[in-house]
C-alpha cells in the first residue's frame, strides 16, 4: 500500500513535520509493510457487485495494527466514560449499563494519535472533529493523522465506504474552528 494523497488540516502537516518528523515515515513504512491482496478476502453479497472479492475494512484494520505496534505505536488506546446525570430530567434514571462506556484511538506514540477508518464519512468526521479534540483536551494527543481510502480503493470495498477526496471537500467547506486539532489526512492506495 501507499500513499496517494495528504491533506493538511488546521495547520497538521506542519505541525507533525515540526514535532513529530518520523511521523509520516513510520506511516509510510507501515503501509509498504502491508499486502493488501491478503485483505481481498470478501465476497460481495450486493445487488451491483455479487461473487465480486473486496477488500475486508477488518482484514487491513487487522493489518494496521501489526505494522504499526512493529514500529512502536500503541495500540487501542481508551478513555472511560463517566456520563454527567445532572441532565436528566422528570424523574428519570438511565439504566445501569454492564459495560463500561468508552472512547478510543486506534494508535498513539508520543502524543500523536493516529486513526485508520474504512468506515462511513460519519465516523471520519468524528475522528478528526470530535475524538482527536477530546483526546487533545485530557491531555492524550496534541495532534493526529487520519488515514483513509482514496476513492479508487474504497470502489473495491463495500458499499459504503468514505473516501480521501469526499472528506477533504468536506473538511474544506467546514473550515477551520479554534478548537480543532492538528490533523493530517493521509488518502492511501493499492
Amino acid at each position: 500500500m501507499k500513499i496517494a494523497g495528504i491533506y493538511s488540516f488546521a495547520g497538521g502537516n506542519d505541525y507533525v513535520k515540526q514535532h513529530y518528523p518520523w511521523a509520516m515515515d513510520d506511516i509510510s513504512s507501515a503501509l509498504a509493510d502491508i499486502n493488501a491482496e491478503e485483505c481481498k478476502v470478501k465476497e460481495s453479497k450486493e445487488k451491483t457487485m455479487t461473487g465480486k472479492m473486496l477488500y475486508s475494512p477488518v482484514e487491513l484494520n487487522k493489518k494496521f495494527v501489526e505494522v504499526l505496534t512493529a514500529k512502536g505505536w500503541t495500540h487501542g488506546i481508551r478513555e472511560y466514560c463517566d456520563y454527567p446525570l445532572e441532565y436528566y430530567v422528570n424523574g428519570y434514571k438511565p439504566d445501569q449499563e454492564t459495560k463500561r462506556p468508552f472512547r478510543d484511538m486506534d494508535f498513539m506514540k508520543e502524543k500523536l494519535g493516529c486513526e485508520v477508518q474504512f468506515g462511513k464519512y460519519s465516523f471520519m468526521v468524528y475522528n478528526v472533529c470530535a475524538k482527536m479534540t477530546i483526546f487533545r483536551n485530557l491531555g492524550h494527543i496534541n495532534a493526529g493523522i487520519e488515514i483513509v481510502p482514496v476513492k479508487a480503493l474504497a470502489m473495491q470495498m463495500s458499499t459504503g465506504v468514505s473516501y480521501f477526496e469526499q472528506f477533504v471537500w468536506d473538511l474544506e467547506k467546514r473550515g477551520v474552528s479554534n478548537i480543532d486539532v492538528p490533523v493530517v489526512i493521509v488518502g492511501i492506495t493499492i
